[in-house]
């Protein structure tokens, strides 16, 4: 590829001009002469290749000492129809010193054979006198002498003028504007492509915040976010004051942030989170949300515009942070058991019932990491990016099935076998429950619980801390794995009764598991003494 580059190049400064390997090489063609025959004549296939960019041969009568001369071997082209190979060399004669030179030896096509023309040398009058001469058979260049400018006479003079114009030399400008013309022409069509993406780009996301921008005069401030605060007029955003990073979760960063004296906890989604935005507060906006075990919300507000918009989630702050950071560094008592696991069923329940205007709820991303802890150890349900809300109304819609956390999707989740039902949905919670009783239990000093022992997330020790969905299918679904429950367990009352609702709650068959609210009377009813002014609802029917 190198030497038939600097074969263009070399053609071209010596003044032919032309765009492919034939052309350069090809002299005028004999159009009154008939095609070569297919048969009988000399076949083709090597020449000697050589142009200016080589070194020139030592001449061994003058230098005793020149290293034996290498020939360049070419290869030539496949045959065309009606073509046939040659082998050519080009010859530049000095008319001052009257010496030949050799320019360029190469292959080229051509429809007449060397030997059926007139004279197999053609010269080209063009600034310096130019002797284009072929020859056929294999590597018949290889030792071609200049045969004088007479041999290309004849053939010089065989056509009129016209029929082999010359072409004009290219001139520095013409070089600079051809330069120029390459070089701003795809800059221009590129400026023209990415200014049509950016006004495509305007022109859809324009109606996506012209919405946005209509409705969040209501949701910035509720009717709950009001009380209390300084200048009524003012939206949150320029009432807080970010303090740190305090989690990082699948839909943004939770920040503890100061509401002029108040600490607050701020969950900020980047703009392609806009949508969980907007689904999470359509939950905390529903009828009966303001409830103990359920996260306080306080409002909704907006920074920025275009690509640098944040969407800002704010609700009560919790020092403690989530059940599972807590449990990672803290043992609890039975006690203290008690309270989480009680409040975190409550909660639960009343995320699943319906009345008084409120929908049922499936959260769909149950597990300690969505579940906070207040300073009384009590807890309170978080997270509902990907909650589903049953309306009589309405069915589940285009709910995807297979979505949540890996460790902690029910066997049917995992099997992508999901009945698309308001009660599957609440049975899918349910499964993950009964894994978050599990790591309450986990660290309960009344269970046997070993001083050192690690805290472990439900079947870590099987799956490891971060399995596949294939993984969790293989134990979950083929296997049956579920949670170890030691035997110690089952020597605590308390615990005995937590233990055989978890079993019941992780059934591999749906139909079979508590609900929440038999899970709540359950643990309600081994509640110690000092605890027992929790639960201040009325408990649900025997289950």
């Amino acid at each position: 590829m190198a030497p038939k580059i600097l074969l263009h190049i070399s053609l071209l400064v010596i003044g032919i001009h032309g765009t492919t390997m034939s052309s350069l090489a090809a002299p005028p063609s004999d159009e009154n002469l008939p095609p070569r025959p297919k048969e009988g004549g000399i076949e083709t296939k090597y020449c000697e290749f050589y142009n200016t960019t080589l070194p020139p041969p030592c001449d061994h009568a003058d230098n005793a000492t020149c290293p034996p001369t290498t020939v360049v071997k070419e290869e030539c082209q496949p045959i065309e129809t009606d073509k046939s190979n040659h082998c050519f060399t080009l010859w530049q004669f000095d008319n001052i010193t009257n010496t030949a030179t050799v320019k360029v030896k190469g292959c080229f096509l051509d429809t007449v054979a060397c030997n059926d023309r007139a004279s197999s040398c053609r010269l080209h009058s063009i600034k310096l006198p130019l002797l284009h001469c072929c020859c056929e058979g294999d590597m018949c260049n290889e030792n071609a002498t200049f045969p004088g400018l007479s041999a290309g006479a004849t053939a010089q003079t065989e056509y009129p003028p016209e029929r082999v114009p010359a072409s004009p030399l290219p001139t520095p400008e013409d070089d600079t504007k051809a330069v120029i013309a390459y070089t701003l022409t795809p800059l221009f069509l590129l400026f023209a492509v990415l200014v049509g993406c950016y006004l495509l780009y305007r022109k859809r996301k324009g109606s996506s915040f012209a919405e946005l921008g209509s409705a969040e005069a209501s949701l910035s401030r509720p009717p709950s976010a009001g009380a209390g605060m300084e200048n009524e007029s003012a939206g949150l955003l320029a009432q807080i004051t970010l303090c740190e990073v305090r989690a990082r979760g699948r839909f943004g960063a939770v920040w503890r942030a100061k509401l002029g004296q108040k600490d607050v906890a701020v969950k900020v989604f980047p703009l392609q989170d806009k949508q969980s935005w907007l689904a999470e507060q359509e939950i905390y906006r529903l009828p009966r949300m303001d409830h103990p075990d359920i996260l306080h919300y306080i409002g909704v507000d907006k920074k920025g515009d275009n690509l640098q918009a944040e969407y800002w989630l704010i609700t009560a702050y919790h020092e403690k942070g989530s059940l599972c950071d807590y449990l990672k560094g803290h043992t609890l008592s039975w006690s203290e058991a008690w309270r989480v696991a009680a409040s975190v069923a409550r909660g639960l329940a009343h995320l699943h019932e319906e009345g008084g205007g409120k929908p049922a709820i499936a959260h769909r991303d149950f597990k300690s990491k969505n579940v906070l802890l207040k300073a009384d150890l009590t807890a309170c349900v978080a997270d509902f990016g990907l909650a589903l809300v049953f309306e009589a109304t309405r069915g589940c819609g285009d709910a995807h099935g297979q979505v949540g956390t890996r460790r902690y999707m029910a066997p049917e989740v995992l099997d992508g076998a999901i009945n698309f039902t308001k009660d599957a949905f609440l049975r899918i919670d349910m499964y993950a429950c009964a894994l978050v009783l599990w790591e309450i239990c986990s660290r309960c000093e009344e269970g046997g619980m070993e001083p050192t022992a690690q805290y472990r997330l439900p079947l870590e020790e099987e799956v490891g801390s971060h399995p596949g969905l294939e993984e969790m299918q293989e134990a979950v679904v083929q296997r049956k794995l579920r949670p170890h429950i030691p035997p110690q367990w089952r020597d605590h009352p308390g615990l005995s009764v937590v233990c055989d609702t978890m079993e019941e709650c992780w059934d591999h068959d749906a139909e079979a598991r508590l609900s929440a609210s038999c899970v709540l009377e359950r643990v309600a009813g081994h509640a110690v003494p000092d605890t027992a002014p929790l639960l201040i609802h009325e408990l649900p029917r025997a289950c």
